[in-house]
């Protein structure tokens, strides 16, 4: 027990660094004065409230809702895809092929968010959540064929095989065995892909106008100084996050039980 405990207080010093501003925040959302320091004077949902009776905050949360869900389909659909042709398939430069699809994963969001930009006002595309899902596509497909590529093993293959044996066409194999087989990775993809969506800053920033996501309205919010109500929002986002993150373990958990 005395071996263990520098182990278990270095652990402590971690989760603490990591989480105690998230529980501060969550905190003092709750607060039920106008000013967010100490002493904590409630607990209220006032200010949860307020923020979901503020149109532009509904606004942009119902933003981000569509263009999670929309892109992470998107991003996923590729991706398996993508996944499913150089897994299955013998293509000259697979390899390098792999190493593109997978390359975003390395760049800074700053930089895509910058060559998006460009990309964007020379072909007279105009700023909208359209563009902003764009974006999301692009950070998260790689994650996506990642995900998928690592789970099409070989007895896959030959239940595949099999199925074109006994006179499946390609899209009766894609559908009817390669996407059951795979659900599980399909569901950690897509929900991974919206949790990054959800509360991505940079690139819905940068290449938004008047449509703006959840925390494009957050940053607009803090520019006038921190209330309850920021924190509210910013609770909001952080415990959505967290929910979608404990349905993927639990779903996959009780698959990998089963």
């Amino acid at each position: 027990m005395i071996r263990s405990l520098p182990a278990w207080l270095y652990a402590a010093l971690i989760y603490g660094f990591i989480f105690l501003p998230v529980a501060v925040l969550v905190l003092f959302s709750f607060q039920e004065s106008r000013v967010p320091i100490p002493p904590f004077n409630g607990p209220s949902l006032k200010w949860y409230a307020a923020f979901l009776s503020d149109g532009r905050v509904t606004d942009a949360l119902f933003n981000s809702i569509i263009v999670a869900f929309a892109s992470s389909a998107v991003a996923v659909t590729l991706g398996f895809l993508a996944a499913h042709a150089l897994a299955r398939h013998k293509i000259r430069l697979s390899g390098f092929l792999q190493g593109l699809l997978t390359a975003p994963l390395t760049v800074s969001y700053l930089i895509i968010a910058m060559g998006l930009l460009i990309t964007f006002n020379m072909l007279g595309v105009p700023k909208s959540l359209l563009t902003i899902g764009i974006g999301h596509v692009v950070i998260n497909l790689p994650l996506c064929f990642a995900i998928l590529y690592s789970q099409m093993g070989a007895h896959q293959a030959n239940m595949e095989r099999a199925a074109r044996d006994l006179g499946a066409t390609e899209w009766e194999v894609i559908v009817l065995i390669s996407v059951p087989l795979l659900w599980p990775a399909l569901f950690a993809a897509f929900f991974l892909s919206v949790t990054f969506s959800w509360d991505e800053f940079i690139i819905a920033f940068m290449v938004s106008r008047f449509d703006v996501t959840l925390p494009v309205e957050i940053w607009s919010m803090l520019r006038t100084g921190l209330n309850p109500k920021t924190n509210a929002v910013g609770s909001f986002v952080f415990l959505v996050s967290v929910a979608v993150v404990f349905l993927l373990d639990l779903v996959l958990f009780r698959k990998k039980k089963a």
